[in-house]
């Protein structure tokens, strides 16, 4: 059904056959007619008008309606935009606040009250956890299950080969420091996640951005020229779902890019937060899969998945583990004990996938819908990314509109997007947004861009 409204075979504005109808011809039941026009709606795609049935809504325009590969200036540079970043997630904390900006899960989709019970009872039955460091390292027993998930992803490593950390943030802020020292240059993808930026900042680092579709990922043609040239020390991309493009490196890219790196000497820091989150059921290698040298640094979390409030993240840090728990223990010692034992335990009893499972679809089914709000109301020229996996899209507004103004704007209706700036080292995609679409309800979402896209056309 849904090719068939792409194809216009039903163009926008047609009713729907009935679903006793549609249950006949696709010979299914009337129940699973039912689940299928609920998708469809929620989607974005239909409509249901009281009495009268479901009809078909008018859609955006596919790939035309998303942003072409970006063209950074390819000249490394320090960053700029640090300040900016953390007003704006001062901004996002705001209780009165509706948030389509932020990069957070859904609280509705975490398995909050199953993990509180775990937690309880981790410390009903060994209080003494509360009581001592945790093993530098990482707890064992969930360092045995992480070793388990990945080899979903084609990652085989010994849990003795893992880190526990403060997030995943603590994560990619050890491999940098273990790689790189001030006046060093780092690749990333263009756009690329603003906290990166911000560590680059402190530690010194120049950030040099390549070319990245919005659909398959970095260019691995600029970044061969990147490395002929010998620009780069290092690389920090997210092949998967990166954030705020919400693209997917194919995997014979992925495989292609470690060779290319290992063959000049550059070591990679592979950012998999949103590893766990695609719309495919079939989960892509990561690019540590493909690591034949220990020249890969794997850095995930559960934060998007599970429990930001737990800070439980990880690294593989291959040839450079000693370093990388050097640099951790000098940094806190160790990761909280409990978290640690309560995200094991939840591991263990085989819940991950489901949750994993119930929250992509609902996501795939918000953004897509969230999508078409975008280009439903704001003005024309607005283009969309189309992500394979996540919850947020990346907005290319008309070159008139500053995404700063829009945010600016939107924040005196306590509606909160981000900025396309900061993004960027040094403040490109002035007329770019991320939006999210996991923290509020549709009804809430509708409104709330309705509003949005009447300040486009003002700003």
């Amino acid at each position: 059904m849904r090719r068939a409204i792409g194809m216009g075979t039903y163009p926008a504005g047609e009713r729907l056959p009935s679903l006793r109808r549609i249950a006949d011809h696709y010979e299914v039941s009337l129940a699973t007619a039912i689940q299928a026009y609920q998708w469809l709606e929620d989607s974005g795609f239909i409509e249901a008008r009281p009495k009268s049935g479901y009809y078909v809504l008018a859609q955006g325009c596919g790939e035309a309606c998303e942003p072409e590969i970006s063209t950074p200036r390819m000249k490394a540079g320090e960053v700029t935009v640090g300040q900016l970043a953390l007003d704006i997630l001062a901004e996002a904390r705001r209780p009165d606040i509706i948030n389509l900006g932020a990069a957070i899960p859904g609280p509705d989709l975490l398995p909050l009250k199953s993990l509180s019970r775990i937690y309880a009872g981790v410390v009903r039955r060994d209080v003494r956890l509360l009581g001592y460091y945790e093993e530098q390292q990482g707890n064992a027993f969930l360092r045995q299950q992480i070793a388990r998930r990945l080899r979903v992803s084609g990652v085989r490593v010994h849990p003795d080969e893992i880190i526990i950390t403060n997030g995943c943030m603590e994560a990619l802020t050890l491999s940098l420091r273990t790689l790189c020292k001030a006046g060093d240059t780092v690749a990333v993808e263009s756009p690329s996640y603003y906290g990166m930026m911000q560590v680059a900042e402190q530690l010194g680092l120049n950030v040099l951005e390549l070319p990245t579709h919005p659909r398959d990922g970095v260019d691995l043609d600029a970044l061969q020229q990147a490395l002929d040239k010998n620009l780069i020390n290092v690389c920090l991309f997210m092949p998967s779902f990166n954030n705020p493009l919400g693209s997917c490196m194919p995997e014979t890219n992925r495989k292609k890019m470690v060779a290319m790196l290992q063959r000049a000497g550059v070591p990679l820091i592979e950012d998999d937060i949103y590893g766990d989150l695609g719309y495919d059921s079939v989960r892509l290698p990561a690019a540590k899969a493909f690591d034949k040298k220990g020249e890969v640094l794997l850095c995930s979390s559960f934060s998007k998945t599970l429990a930001p409030g737990y800070r439980i993240g990880y690294v593989v840090p291959g040839r450079y583990f000693d370093e990388v728990l050097r640099r951790k223990f000098l940094g806190n010692i160790a990761t909280a004990a409990t978290p640690q034992v309560a995200i094991a335990e939840f591991l263990q009893k085989g819940s991950y996938e489901r949750v994993v499972r119930k929250a992509t679809r609902y996501y795939q089914q918000r953004t897509e819908r969230l999508r078409q709000l975008v280009l439903q109301h704001f003005p024309e020229g607005t283009r969309v990314t189309q992500p394979q996996g996540g919850f947020v899209l990346w907005v290319e507004l008309p070159e008139h509109i500053n995404g700063v103004a829009l945010h600016d704007a939107a924040l005196r209706k306590n509606i909160t997007v981000t900025p396309g700036v900061i993004f960027s080292p040094r403040g490109d995609y002035r007329h770019h947004i991320r939006m999210s679409a996991s923290m509020v309800g549709l009804d809430v979402m509708t409104d709330a861009v309705n509003v949005l896209g009447r300040i486009a056309h003002k700003v």
